[in-house]
């Protein structure tokens, strides 16, 4: 149930789940296309062609380039504003505001649902507009592609002419006086040596050392 107080209604409004506010980003469709899709309104969608019909920009149709979904509005093609930097920036417009002039029909599933009621006649044009609408995006992306390719280009062009123009430094190699290389004198292998199990020399004994005889003098012996 929806109430009727306003500030529940604001508050619905700005909590609302994505989903539900995709489905409010909508705008009236045209005379000759609520005759053709027997619908009053449609969500908008990038690509559509609409007219502003209140604001300082009234009267400007052009296509849009962009949705805001969490502000529920929508970017035009021309409809800018200058900054006080001096750049120029897309000004927001809401989705109520705006009247839809052309569908853009390229989406599979958004043809489904204006497919719906209609007879086989509307079905059949629907389809050709959809396949005329695909060969101008393609045209688009060619072009697009093709400007890319010229400028970049160009820009090498321009590189290779300030290349040449410019003289290149050329830095002279330092010559370095290698000398040649001194050959070593081969060495022999020398033979391995051979492990021998020498004794070490064994100390030689000191001759024993005989007491001396005492020998008593003449005059001890007349002493004693």
């Amino acid at each position: 149930m929806i109430s009727k107080k306003p500030r529940k209604q604001r508050y619905n409004l700005f909590n609302a789940p994505l989903h539900k506010k995709r489905k409010w980003i909508s705008a009236h469709l045209a005379e000759n296309l609520l005759l053709k899709y027997d619908r009053r309104s449609l969500p908008v969608v990038k690509g559509d062609t609409v007219k502003v019909m209140r604001g300082n920009f009234r009267g400007h149709e052009d296509k849009i380039a962009k949705v805001h979904v969490g502000d529920q509005t929508v970017e035009i093609e021309g409809v800018v504003t200058t900054t006080a930097k001096g750049e120029k920036i897309a000004k927001p417009i809401h989705a109520n505001t705006l009247l839809i002039t052309k569908l853009n029909v390229t989406d599979k599933w958004r043809r489904q649902k204006l497919e719906k009621g209609l007879p086989e006649s509307a079905k059949k044009e629907l389809e050709k507009e959809a396949a005329e609408q695909l060969k101008e995006l393609e045209a688009q992306k060619k072009a697009v592609e093709e400007a890319r390719i010229a400028e970049e280009k160009l820009k090498e062009e321009e590189e290779k002419a300030k290349e040449q123009k410019e003289p290149a430094e050329t830095v002279p190699e330092e010559t370095v006086e290698t000398k040649p290389a001194e050959e070593k004198p081969t060495e022999t292998p020398e033979p391995p040596k051979e492990e021998t199990t020498e004794e070490p020399p064994q100390k030689k004994q000191a001759p024993k050392k005989t007491a001396a005889k005492k020998t008593t003098t003449k005059k001890e012996e007349d002493e004693a």
